[in-house]
């Protein structure tokens, strides 16, 4: 395209992700945000808060965050393209509604949102779609003009995403003592969600023994996998599986469970497993905790050498890759032929998410979708 660094017709990015505790004071207050609505009493908050306290109450998502905002705009400036970025969080400061009342006012109206999570479901696609309604909601309550928002589609095969975490993994399975490394498993760790929303996760054809957000992983692993084979020349086993469960214990989540994991290898003669936490953007509490301190302790119990390999966080390949899904989402709005980038063999995800696509329980509007109530 001759007009390669063109981000029209957006003036601006916004970068949407999850939000954290940045202090001891903060924790129970952004519990209350995660879960409101759900009844859950503040003493058992306090209880899910010994994770954050642990770490002396702060996530570290938050200056992650900024530390991807500032790649942004680096790789922004040194390409050419004049395309401002903001930052909002669902649950936590600074919150979307405000960012998104300070683009208005700054003479935004075509945004872009990219969110901090790669693929398919209700929670790392859908819900991030209903907080953008609410924000609308509340700015149309006090008479502004509302933006057009669209979001950047899913990205878990993207190049910029995927070499990253390879690189992890060939480092980790280096860091091994070399006599258990040509022998060490690969699991790919992701999020576990309750099946039914596995289930149901994709536009509607995809849905069905995991959907789309356990195919698309899957894919992925698959690519990493691949590569990492080429630059070792050894062959390492792999499974997917899962962590942070946070449900009842009598509805299904996906499984297994990374702990369970390590010690069913460990079992069968495993000598080593690297775990590659390929379903999250950045090393937030639930990497450090969940990985790095819960897993890796079941490691040690178990005898068994572990590895954990990086997240993709604020990567250059990965700040690149914003830039090419950018400039490949304006191009395709300007009516020009756009080829994405996709590894593996799903192909690249669909710009606009269907109506049907990883529903909610209980239906609320979302935008940025076929479904929005703001076109």
């Amino acid at each position: 395209m001759p007009d390669v660094l063109d981000a029209s017709p957006y003036d601006a990015l916004l970068l949407l992700s999850f939000g954290g505790p940045e202090g001891p004071d903060d924790v129970v207050p952004f519990l209350e945000n995660v879960t409101r609505g759900r009844g859950i009493p503040k003493e058992r908050l306090k209880e899910v808060g010994q994770h954050y306290f642990l770490f002396g109450g702060v996530s570290p998502i938050n200056d992650q965050n900024r530390a991807l905002l500032d790649a942004l705009r680096k790789d922004f400036a040194e390409h050419g393209l004049d395309l401002p970025v903001y930052w909002g969080n669902r649950n936590w400061a600074p919150y979307l509604t405000d960012t998104l009342r300070e683009m208005v006012g700054d003479g935004r109206r075509r945004i872009l949102v990219l969110a901090t999570s790669a693929y398919a479901s209700y929670s790392g696609c859908r819900q991030y779609r209903e907080n953008l309604a609410d924000a609308l909601d509340a700015l149309e309550s006090e008479g502004l003009e509302l933006p057009k928002i669209d979001k950047l589609r899913h990205y878990f095969n993207h190049p910029g995403f995927v070499e990253p975490m390879v690189d992890g993994v060939v480092r980790s399975l280096a860091e091994l003592p070399e006599e258990v490394r040509d022998g060490a498993h690969i699991a790919f760790c992701t999020h576990s969600i309750p099946t039914s929303a596995a289930d149901t996760s994709g536009p509607v054809e995809e849905h069905g023994d995991g959907g789309a957000y356990v195919r698309q992983h899957l894919d992925v692993a698959q690519v990493i996998a691949d590569a990492v084979r080429e630059r070792t020349g050894v062959d390492h086993p792999w499974q997917l599986v899962y962590q942070s469960r946070s449900g009842a214990p009598h509805i299904p989540w996906l499984e297994p469970d990374i702990c369970d994991h390590l010690e069913e290898r460990q079992a069968a003669g495993v000598p080593a497993v690297v775990m590659a936490p390929i379903g999250f953007v950045s090393d937030h509490m639930e990497v450090l905790y969940d990985l790095d301190t819960e897993a890796t302790a079941k490691a040690e119990e178990l005898g068994l050498p572990v590895r954990r390999s990086a997240t993709v966080g604020a990567d250059p390949r990965f700040a690149a890759a914003v830039r090419d899904l950018v400039l490949e989402r304006a191009g395709d709005e300007r009516g020009q032929e756009v080829a994405p980038c996709a590894l593996g063999a799903l192909g690249a995800s669909h710009n606009l998410c269907p109506v049907g696509c990883c529903p909610a329980r209980a239906p609320r509007p979302a935008a940025a979708g076929a479904d929005s109530p703001y076109a």
